[in-house]
C-alpha cells in the first residue's frame, strides 16, 4: 500500500468544522435515497418514512470534514447514507485511537450522553441525514420498529467492538491486517454490496490508528501480503482478496 501517502491528523476547531457542512437541497430524500434499504428507514411503512423525512436535512461532508467533535454537544443524530466516517478519541498526550470505520446505513451520534464520546469525521465526500436529538427520541417513542432497527445496529456495534479488543489485545501485525481486511470484505458482503475487491478510503494513518500500529508497519504488511500474491493493490482505495483462504489463515497464525 505503498500508494497511500498519510494525511495530516486533523485536530482543532471541530465545532467550526461541524458548522461548515453543507445542507442538501433534496425535497424528496428518502426517494432519492441509495441506501434506504441498508438504514434504520428500511423497516418503516410509507407514512413512518413520511414522519422521518419531515425531521431530517440532508448534509453533505466533504472529504476530512469533521461532523462533530469529541466533547461537543450531542444535539444531532446522523444517518449516513453514501461515503464513510471514520471515528476516533483523543488521548491525554495527543495521539489518538480510531474506534471505527462506518458507511452507508450505519447510524451515528445516539447515546445517553449530553456529549458526544467520540469524534467522526469524513473520510471521503460523505452524505447524512442529520435529525435533532430530542425530535428523533419522540419519534422512537411513537415507532417501536424504529426502536428495534436500532437495537440490532448497537448489537452489531458491539459485536464490532469486541472484535478490535481482540485485535488490539491478542494479534500480532500481521494478524490485524489480515483480520481488518476480511472484515471491510465482510461489512460489504452485508451491505449487499461486493465483497471483493475492498473499497478502502482510509489512509495508512488511518488504518495504523484503528489497529494500534505503526504507519510503516502497515505498510510492511500491505508488502508482504502483496509480494505473497495473497491481495493485489488495484488502487490506493481499493483491494482485491486473490487468496481467501490463505488471508483467513493468516488472520489466525502469522
Amino acid at each position: 500500500m505503498g500508494e497511500i501517502h498519510a494525511l495530516p491528523t486533523r485536530r482543532g476547531t471541530t465545532n467550526q468544522a461541524a458548522a461548515q457542512a453543507t445542507t442538501v437541497a433534496c425535497p424528496e430524500p428518502c426517494n432519492n435515497c441509495t441506501a434506504r434499504s441498508l438504514t434504520i428507514c428500511a423497516p418503516l411503512t410509507m407514512d413512518e418514512q413520511s414522519r422521518m423525512a419531515d425531521l431530517a436535512t440532508p448534509t453533505c461532508l466533504r472529504p476530512h470534514q469533521v461532523l462533530f467533535g469529541e466533547g461537543d454537544a450531542a444535539e444531532h443524530v446522523y444517518n449516513i447514507t453514501s461515503g464513510s466516517l471514520s471515528l476516533s478519541k483523543s488521548m491525554a498526550d495527543g495521539r489518538r485511537q480510531i474506534t471505527g470505520f462506518l458507511g452507508p446505513g450505519d447510524f451515528v451520534g445516539l447515546n445517553t450522553r449530553e456529549t458526544y464520546t467520540v469524534s467522526a469525521e469524513a473520510l471521503t465526500e460523505t452524505h447524512v441525514c442529520r435529525f435533532p436529538r430530542l425530535g428523533f427520541r419522540k419519534l422512537m417513542a411513537a415507532m417501536p420498529v424504529l426502536e428495534h432497527k436500532l437495537l440490532a445496529l448497537a448489537e452489531s456495534e458491539l459485536a464490532t467492538a469486541q472484535e478490535q479488543i481482540l485485535l488490539l489485545g491478542r494479534k500480532t501485525a500481521m494478524e490485524r491486517i489480515a483480520s481488518f481486511l476480511l472484515l471491510q470484505s465482510e461489512r460489504c458482503r452485508a451491505r449487499g454490496m461486493a465483497a471483493n475487491p475492498i473499497p478502502l478510503p482510509m489512509t495508512r494513518a488511518e488504518v495504523a490508528d484503528y489497529l494500534g500500529l505503526t504507519i510503516e508497519t502497515v505498510s510492511r504488511c500491505f508488502t508482504k501480503l502483496r509480494k505473497l500474491e495473497v491481495i493485489g493493490l488495484l488502487a490506493a482505495d481499493r483491494v482485491e482478496i486473490k487468496q481467501p483462504e490463505r488471508l483467513r489463515h493468516l488472520a489466525e497464525a502469522a
